[in-house]
């Protein structure tokens, strides 16, 4: 008799159950803190499209608007420069996980701390207000990665059912996995409407995403896409950080505590991000000392505009 081929939704959600099975504590972990996450965004989402907020919501869509336009004029540079060599790749992606770091520590957890003391006047509780949202933030981005399915140059495919994919869409989607925190990042940074966390933060984003989108153009030409489809492929996934960004400020604004724990979340997601995708990027190809001090420029202008524009 014939076998019926089973549709790909059918596929991917037999995959999803065979991974859960065999990682059964980060399935829990993802559904314990996706759950979260949707919770934060309802209630908040109530409050931040009320009043004083609405316009905090557009300082929050404007940055991760900054945030794609970087990317994409990014992207477009890697038409020009078709010959850029690995070795000033990885120190920009190095510049840019530098700046990551940075915009995590300066403008995320420093702004959560001294969040937390307001609303509980002390810093033991502070601190665990924001350590709670860092564990969250990586528990989320490690249920993603082990369960969403994407490629990264270093590691090849991964996740669920990926060998069905082509490997545009393998990239494209851990494109998405790395945008996704950075724009939550910048959408929890207005959420307060305090331009000296939100500004900062953003600026620092959309510089690395300069270099980030010129990397993952070139990057994609390597799956056989023309250096135009490449560059539109990396500018389109620019857009996930207005995504993230309506995320962000959705579920940092519902309640006091949510803002300290939302800041703690997005750092734990770029810190994740940084040390679990960009810096193994970074160094497998042998440029570590170009890679380290291009992170430590990155960190070093990161720590400036947080002084001068915070």
């Amino acid at each position: 008799m014939a076998t019926t081929a089973q549709s790909p939704v059918v596929n991917l959600r037999s995959a999803w159950l065979a991974q859960a099975q065999t990682y059964p504590g980060i399935a829990l972990g993802l559904a314990a803190t996706a759950l979260i996450v949707v919770l934060l965004l309802v209630v908040g989402s109530v409050s931040a499209f009320q009043g004083a907020q609405a316009g905090n919501i557009r300082y929050a869509m404007l940055g991760g608007s900054a945030g794609f336009i970087a990317t994409t004029v990014g992207a477009f540079l890697a038409i020009g420069l078709r010959n850029i060599s690995t070795r000033t790749q990885d120190s920009m992606l190095g510049f840019a996980a530098g700046m990551m770091l940075a915009a995590s520590a300066f403008s995320l957890i420093l702004p959560g701390l001294e969040a937390g003391r307001e609303i509980f006047g002390n810093g033991p509780a502070a601190a665990l207000t924001v350590v709670v949202g860092l564990g969250i933030g990586v528990l989320l981005m490690l249920g993603l990665d082990y369960f969403t399915p994407h490629e990264h140059a270093s590691t090849g495919p991964c996740g669920p059912d990926c060998e069905r994919l082509n490997r545009v869409w393998l990239f494209v989607l851990a494109i998405a996995l790395h945008n996704i925190p950075e724009g939550m990042a910048i959408g929890v940074s207005f959420a307060n409407g305090d331009m000296s966390v939100g500004l900062p933060l953003t600026t620092a984003i959309s510089l690395q995403d300069i270099p980030e989108g010129l990397a993952v153009a070139l990057a994609l030409r390597t799956t056989g896409l023309s250096a135009l489809a490449s560059a539109l492929v990396a500018a389109a996934s620019g857009l996930m950080e207005p995504v993230g960004a309506l995320v962000g400020i959705g579920m940092s604004s519902g309640f006091a505590v949510a803002y300290p724990v939302s800041l703690g979340l997005a750092a734990g997601a770029m810190i994740f991000v940084v040390s679990h995708e960009v810096i193994p990027e970074t160094h497998r190809n042998g440029h570590q000392t170009p890679a380290t001090l291009g992170l430590m420029v990155g960190f070093a202008v990161m720590m400036f505009l947080d002084t001068a524009l915070g």
